[in-house]
């Protein structure tokens, strides 16, 4: 099977990008979201999880979050590269909600493909907030690492590293029993629900570890079959998190070439000088071939699914090398302003630095794709 023409980025899917960009321009600019995240510098403060409930319930009235929700569940059925377009223009803006973990949540449940599945999908369409709590203590998503297990429909035991917490209405937690891994819906404000915040270096964003002490939980899939589900769903969140980081480079390198161009030193623009204009043209390279590949795979995903796995892995290697290399010379070519708090790159530096390690750094899906492409070390 082939991929269709321009990665399956339509009309339908520009015009969603387009109306994305206008928001956010509108209600998330730079200068606003520093104000409403970093008003308080001190390290020693208490973990908040800060955002704009009302921009969220706009952006759901918008239908964003039913986007990739299929029809049959009250969605729009759009595919993933419709995602990955506002995930960019989220990423753009270092918006503060839970946009990317409710699109990550989306694409588990729709590989579970049960009717229970199907009315959670309901959910997010109408407007519900959700997260993925799939991680064991030792920060291992794969399938089948999990410190949560399950009996008579009620969990026990924590999720780590559960992205937007705070945020979300309700998790989708992987959890064993002795038949193997399941998937099971949890509402935030479930009763035996523990929520205990992380302190993270991203402003933007909250995370939690999630302790669960026999809590009722709906089954989204059947123990043995959540393994898989979550295997299938794992192009879709690695394209997810490095359009992000695709985002948030785009505005780093627009936000340095313009300081580059303007601040004078020696009777220059910074940008004369070749130690500066060399590196950030490396940066925009970085940013394309990072944004090709992630379109790519997430057309695949649909187009090509037997490549989904090694493309998308391709694409988050390649945008978590770029996420570091965009915001180290972003601070870099601010000079003496880069690194302080008033200076809004620390806002994006910090996301990308959170956003690389997500689901594996680049090291990682390297070795990943190494064993895929040559098979793994005896």
């Amino acid at each position: 099977m082939t991929q269709q023409k321009n990665f399956g980025f339509g009309e339908d899917e520009t015009m969603l990008r387009d109306s994305a960009r206008k928001f956010f321009a509108d209600n998330a600019s730079a200068d606003k979201i520093h104000r409403q995240v970093a008003d308080d510098y001190n390290i020693h403060r208490e973990i908040e999880c800060i955002w704009d409930q009302d921009l969220w319930r706009q952006i759901c009235e918008l239908g964003w979050t039913a986007a990739c929700v299929p029809e049959a569940a009250g969605g729009i059925g759009m595919p993933l590269v419709a995602a990955i377009a506002l995930a960019e223009e989220a990423g753009k803006a270092a918006f503060p909600s839970p946009l990317i973990a409710t699109f990550n949540s989306t694409f588990v449940l729709k590989a579970c493909n049960t009717e229970a599945a199907v009315t959670a999908l309901g959910h997010i369409a109408e407007g519900n907030a959700a997260s993925l709590a799939i991680t064991n203590e030792k920060g291992s998503w794969e399938a089948g690492d999990t410190d949560v297990t399950v009996a008579d429909g009620k969990l026990s035991g924590t999720a780590y590293f559960v992205q937007d917490a705070k945020k979300a209405d309700f998790y989708v937690v992987s959890a064993r029993d002795n038949n193997g891994i399941g998937l099971y819906t949890v509402a935030a404000d479930a009763a035996g629900v523990t929520i205990t915040p992380d302190g993270i270096i991203d402003l933007t964003r909250d995370q939690a570890h999630i302790q669960f002490d026999q809590a009722d939980a709906v089954e989204v899939a059947a123990p043995g079959a959540g393994a898989a589900a979550l295997q299938h769903a794992l192009p879709a969140l690695l394209c997810i998190t490095a359009a992000d980081m695709v985002g948030a480079g785009e505005w780093l390198l627009q936000t340095t070439t313009e300081y580059a161009t303007t601040r004078v030193q020696f009777d220059r623009p910074l940008g004369f000088f070749q130690a500066v204009k060399h590196p950030l043209v490396n940066v925009m390279l970085d940013i394309d071939a990072a944004k090709s590949l992630t379109y790519n795979a997430a057309c695949a995903f649909e187009e090509e699914p037997d490549k989904a796995e090694q493309y998308a892995r391709m694409a988050k290697a390649a945008a978590s090398d770029m996420a570091v290399f965009s915001a180290s010379r972003a601070v870099q070519f601010h000079g003496g302003i880069g690194f302080t708090w008033e200076c809004y790159v620390h806002l994006f530096f910090k996301r990308q630095m959170h956003n690389q390690v997500l689901f594996g750094d680049a090291k990682y899906q390297r070795a990943k794709l190494a064993d895929m492409l040559m098979g793994a070390a005896a």
